[in-house]
């Protein structure tokens, strides 16, 4: 029997993938410059980062169920298009204001992109490799981390913040032209019922489980969204050194997947509860050694292992209890990694901004995921009582 391939195809879907996450993650590289050339505080700057995260928790869920229904090569051209005007004005963005605008606008492209490529992605192979197609896209945006935010925080320190955008803008526009190329235009897949797939919104564990995700994840972009000013005025590193730095937490980033995929797949419940506490404690050691510049960088990438690690579970369980509308669900779950990613932007521009400053953030992103820590402790109580019932039934 001969080995299936990825096709290449996915790859592309890979590229765009890396191009939406670079544009969403970057800003966390940029942010000492930005702050400086448009005269605003750095926690402002980091407010950025909450404006695109909302543009995904709102536009996300609203523009999948509108454009479900249209041809989907032509709908995930469309959205990059949008995405490469959306870059392109953050590029020539005079102002604060102009900024926080275009970032908007580039943050409506990500969660259509990602619901609708992940069914295309999944139409392109065989089922037995539908997981592993989804997974590919989705290394684009694990990779952004390890590759495009410290690569684009390089080109800031070099040639100036507005090249980062047109850098992001061109990638878009490669994976543009290949989707153009490359992508068979499928016609009108068959788009589920909306109604059937807003019912599956009434599970109350579909809803605990997407309420695991919002909180247990808002520490992460907290932290990390606030790496460059914690690392210059804390620690006591140059400026070019936050793109290594970012380079290293990357690396951990992939680890933490990796490892986060295998043990969710073992168990879930223990893995997600593992983790999250795992993230905690990993934020409260980075808080411990903030003035040390070596132990500094090795617990910043422990956090990046934790943190990701995060990420299968919380996904797992979210497509476990979609029913119906796995589709939906699954792009309500990316809303809710936003909505806090999005919260912890805000968080964290507020106490960098405060008479705390920078080395209370690892602290004060400790605060919510301990919340999470609650749901997850309740969902899987909830799910031991179903079994041990089903099995006490049978």
């Amino acid at each position: 029997m001969k080995k299936e391939k990825m096709p290449f195809q996915v790859w592309i879907l890979t590229l765009a993938a890396f191009a939406i996450g670079t544009a969403e993650f970057v800003i966390a590289g940029i942010l000492p410059q930005l702050a400086t050339s448009l005269l605003i505080t750095e926690g402002q700057a980091g407010y950025l980062i909450s404006a695109y995260a909302l543009a995904i928790v709102i536009g996300g869920p609203i523009l999948t169920i509108y454009l479900a229904r249209f041809n989907k090569k032509h709908v995930l051209i469309g959205l990059m298009l949008l995405f490469i005007i959306g870059n392109v004005l953050s590029a020539l963005a005079p102002t604060y204001n102009f900024l926080f605008v275009s970032r908007v606008i580039t943050g409506l492209v990500q969660g259509p992109f990602y619901g609708i490529g992940a069914v295309v992605a999944t139409n392109l192979v065989s089922e037995k490799m539908a997981g592993r197609a989804v997974g590919q896209m989705f290394a684009g945006l694990t990779l952004a981390n390890v590759l495009g935010v410290p690569a684009g925080t390089w080109i800031s320190l070099q040639f100036g913040w507005h090249n980062t955008f047109f850098t992001v803008a061109a990638f878009g526009a490669v994976a543009m032209v290949a989707i153009l190329i490359s992508i068979k235009s499928t016609g009108h897949s068959e788009a589920k019922n909306i109604k059937a797939q807003l019912m599956a919104f009434k599970n109350p564990m579909l809803l605990l489980s997407l309420a695991i995700t919002a909180f247990a994840w808002s520490g992460f972009m907290t932290l990390y969204g606030y790496l460059a000013p914690i690392a210059m005025h804390i620690t006591g590193y140059g400026q070019d050194a936050v793109t290594w730095i970012l380079v290293v937490v990357g690396a951990g980033l992939i680890i933490g997947n990796i490892i986060g995929g295998r043990s969710a797949d073992k168990n879930l419940n223990k893995a997600s509860m593992f983790w999250a506490v795992a993230m905690i404690v990993s934020l409260l050691v980075v808080g411990l050694v903030i003035d040390n510049k070596i132990l500094f960088v090795i617990a910043a990438f422990i956090f990046g292992i934790a943190s990701f690690a995060n990420v299968p579970a919380m996904q797992l369980r979210v497509m476990k209890h979609g029913g119906e509308g796995q589709e939906l669900a699954a792009t309500a779950n990316i809303s809710a990694f936003n909505l806090a990613n999005a919260f912890g932007g805000f968080l964290g521009g507020m106490v960098l901004d405060s008479h705390l400053g920078a080395a209370m953030i690892p602290y004060a992103a400790v605060v919510i995921p301990v919340i999470g820590l609650l749901f997850i402790a309740k969902a899987n109580k909830r799910e031991q009582t179903v079994s041990s019932n089903l099995a006490s039934n049978s």
